[in-house]
């Protein structure tokens, strides 16, 4: 059987993580409450994980995922640069504000499904001729 080996986070993005999930705003408890376990179409999120040197709000691994929930705190330009960091490495990036998840919860539920259903990852057809 081969192992892989994980090389470890680094100590401050594994630490911060952990102190997120403690301290999550009501808009990341409510949309929690429907992406855990699989409750979204079965489509499995993680919160509050580490793609360092970020700490992103939800993920779905299976569809490269990131769900983002942005409150006042947040500035367009280091947002900017945080999507264009995570969309190098693969991940499609949605964006919601706090206040869009606590007032239209269904609408964003609904949209993320749309995503994560969209980017489910999949093997590539052959081209017409091959592998036959």
């Amino acid at each position: 059987m081969i192992r892989t080996i994980k090389p470890p986070l680094p100590g401050t993005t594994l630490d911060i993580a952990r102190s997120l999930r403690r301290t999550m705003t009501d808009a990341e408890r409510r949309l929690w409450q429907y992406l855990r376990a699989g409750r979204l179409s079965g489509f499995k999120f993680r919160r509050q994980h580490p793609v360092p040197p970020y700490v992103v709000d939800f993920c779905c691994i299976a569809s490269a995922l990131v769900v983002e929930l942005d409150g006042s705190q947040h500035g367009t330009h280091a947002d900017a640069v945080r999507t264009r960091y995570l969309q190098a490495r693969g991940w499609w990036v949605a964006r919601y504000w706090n206040n869009e998840v606590l007032l239209q919860t269904q609408a964003v539920l609904d949209e993320i499904e749309r995503i994560a259903r969209c980017r489910t990852l999949s093997p590539t057809p052959l081209p017409e001729g091959e592998g036959l």
